[in-house]
């Protein structure tokens, strides 16, 4: 069956559009800057956690105790 040659170049032209968003969405997402962004949302989600938080403050407490005594020594 014949296909109308005008039908072919809107479908050409419609998947034409399609590839150039999607090219355009993945340049996006490959953005090192769109990366560094996502990768600081992330460290600060993890950062908010209680776990994590008191955890960390625990540490910092315990290291610098450790240096006040070494420097009262």
């Amino acid at each position: 069956m014949a296909r109308d040659p005008e039908n072919i170049q809107s479908e050409i032209e419609k998947t034409r559009d399609q590839l150039a968003d999607s090219l355009d969405a993945l340049a996006e997402r490959a953005n090192p800057k769109n990366l560094i962004e996502g990768g600081k949302e992330q460290f600060a989600e993890k950062l908010a956690d209680p776990k994590v938080k008191y955890s960390l403050i625990a540490a910092g407490a315990v290291i610098g105790l450790l240096v006040l005594k070494s420097l009262f020594r």
